[in-house]
């Protein structure tokens, strides 16, 4: 099926705007705000190092498994009613999570990860319905929020459980506030949401596939996912190593989430004016390189090398997103690019934080890890070069 966007008035059109940005608010802070805190979650719950990746990895393992069903959801029950059941699902995540035994961590972190799962997949989907003349800004605009958020759920993650009488639980429950306003904010969405359509005969999904732009796509998402992933996850720890406090490594682990957000005020306006995003795709990639290197080799300036890391992965992201987009013709194949990119990506970025720890285990430093996450950001150049063409699948 694919959807026909229901008639909006400018008040509405401006309420859908907002209940998006909210949206966009809890697709990345529940989880990456746990990273800080993994130290004091060990020393609490007796979890190991190896467990403490798999907590990293949850979410993106969800993000894999529940991609390609995100579409079908949306097809089946409308992009409206499928984004309010995701907040739903990451609500409970986030309260199961909190709520105390060892098992609720791991499989509230599970739940979150299915829960943004399916905004991952079918925000895309919406702005190419909705917005299909702005979808490089408002992805952009998304992206901000998402990295304000996941920035703030960071910097104030081990402070709030230093607090008397607070402890790890009380800070990873207080990200619930995301997804609960925007719930309400995206409540009367529900009285308006898409009337399904007879499916073309031909439809994308078998298509998207066997085509090799699609594959490019997927391959350039799935590589800055998995370089992202890796330095979220263990940033705090590669710090801690180079000698910085803990507290200083969770304040730069914020910086990062906040530089993320830089090229979403730029990239928008950048990309509506060139003719292809080849050069753009290449120039991120290869300054994430410069960042990790910087990092491996002179760590007594990573606050350079961290807010560079963050504009050029955040920027290499939002590219990732608007590909999906600007290489489909409608919101049904963008839909199904969407599952199939984030599927592929994130199992291949789910592989990443723990065997990042496993490589620092064996060897006793971090070297190996930053130096194929910069042999990765070289790939991506390669790919950007090519998902970044003027071309429709």
């Amino acid at each position: 099926m694919t959807m026909i966007a229901p008639m909006r008035t400018l008040g509405g059109q401006g309420l859908l705007l907002t209940g998006i940005l909210l949206i966009a608010s809890t697709l990345r802070a529940p989880i990456t705000g746990v990273a800080p805190m993994l130290g004091m979650i060990g020393e609490t719950s007796g979890i190991g190092a190896a467990e403490a990746g798999i907590l990293t990895t949850l979410p993106l393992l969800a993000f894999a498994a529940i991609s390609p069903v995100a579409a079908v959801l949306g097809r089946k029950w409308g992009i409206e009613r499928s984004l309010f059941g995701a907040l739903l699902v990451i609500a409970a995540g986030i309260a199961l999570r909190s709520s105390g035994p060892v098992w609720a961590l791991f499989a509230g972190t599970a739940t979150i990860g299915a829960g943004i799962a399916v905004g991952n997949v079918l925000l895309p989907s919406l702005l190419k319905r909705d917005f299909p003349t702005r979808i490089a800004s408002l992805t952009g605009a998304y992206a901000i929020t998402s990295a304000l958020a996941q920035a703030l759920a960071s910097v104030v993650a081990i402070p709030l459980a230093q607090l008397p009488g607070s402890n790890w639980h009380l800070s990873l429950a207080s990200t619930l506030i995301f997804p609960l306003v925007a719930l309400i904010a995206w409540a009367p969405q529900l009285g308006t949401h898409a009337a399904p359509t007879v499916e073309p005969a031909s439809s994308p999904r078998g298509r998207i596939w066997h085509s090799l732009l699609a594959w490019q796509v997927t391959g350039f998402l799935g590589l800055t996912s998995l370089v992202f992933y890796i330095i979220v996850g263990w940033l705090p720890a590669i710090l801690v190593q180079a000698a910085y406090p803990a507290a200083t490594a969770g304040m730069l682990h914020g910086v990062l989430q906040l530089a993320t957000a830089v090229p979403g005020l730029i990239l928008g306006p950048m990309v509506r004016r060139m003719k292809d995003q080849r050069g753009i795709a290449i120039a991120v990639s290869l300054a994430t390189c410069v960042s990790l290197l910087g990092l491996w080799q002179l760590p007594a300036l990573a606050m350079l090398w961290v807010a560079l890391f963050g504009f050029g992965a955040g920027a290499a992201f939002i590219l990732g997103l608007t590909f999906v987009s600007l290489r489909t013709s409608h919101s049904h194949q963008a839909a199904a690019l969407s599952g199939m990119a984030q599927c592929l990506g994130y199992s291949l970025a789910a592989a990443g934080p723990p065997l990042a720890g496993f490589a620092h285990d064996a060897t006793g430093g971090w070297e190996v890890a930053l130096a194929c996450c910069a042999v990765a950001t070289v790939l991506m150049a390669v790919l950007g070069r090519s998902a970044g063409r003027a071309a429709t699948i």
